[in-house]
């Protein structure tokens, strides 16, 4: 999994239509034209290639839009375009992915982070770290149908205050899927000792569905 953001705050990012299904029409038009080139790059193993083009055309959307290139769960490949949680960014994710074409063999679409399978198989590279989702250990507390929870891995000391926040966040969204995420979590905090009682992210995952489930009903 690899994110994708601007990276300088004073990069030039082109307008974005304030109408967000004329902007949604306009990136699945560019889109078509791109898919190609895009497709073969990553069949390539060269991903960097595309990145460029793709920042410009998520940016088009609108500029706050962040995306990844992934492993599609059913096609070959998966687009995912989210505004974090962002209720202003939340009509142009609805917009694009209600004018997205239906999913092939090759390209699946997501306006969120989906879950993984097994996020203890997942190995994030942050330079010359590497971490594995696997040894994360979670504190969880239930509050009504909300969960606060803490976070620990033992390299998280070792990152940069945006990359440990980063590190953070990331193995509960992969884990629960961005949405149930932004649902469920109330408060998220790194811990920088491994507290007791900890669970692993397939038994947060299962505390958290099962919470979801019951409070649904």
């Amino acid at each position: 999994m690899k994110w994708f953001r601007r990276s300088k705050a004073e990069d030039v990012v082109p307008a974005h239509l304030p109408n967000a299904e004329e902007a949604a029409q306009r990136f699945w038009e560019r889109w078509f034209e791109l898919v190609p080139v895009v497709s073969a790059a990553l069949g390539d193993g060269e991903p960097h290639r595309v990145e460029d083009e793709l920042r410009d055309l998520v940016s088009s959307l609108h500029p706050d839009l962040v995306f990844s290139l992934e492993q599609g769960h059913m096609a070959m490949y998966a687009l995912v375009i989210t505004g974090q949680e962002d209720p202003r960014l939340r009509p142009y994710t609805d917009a694009w992915i209600d004018a997205a074409p239906p999913s092939d063999m090759v390209w699946e679409f997501h306006d969120s982070v989906p879950p993984v399978p097994d996020p203890t198989e997942v190995i994030v590279n942050l330079g010359q770290v590497k971490m594995r989702l696997g040894d994360y250990r979670v504190v969880a507390q239930v509050d009504g149908d909300v969960v606060d929870v803490a976070v620990y891995h033992p390299a998280l000391a070792d990152l940069s205050d945006q990359h440990r926040r980063t590190m953070t966040f990331l193995p509960l969204d992969v884990t629960l899927g961005e949405r149930l995420a932004g649902e469920r979590l109330r408060r998220v905090e790194t811990a920088e000792l491994e507290p007791q009682g900890t669970i692993s992210l397939l038994e947060l995952r299962s505390l958290v569905r099962e919470l979801a489930g019951r409070t649904e009903r």
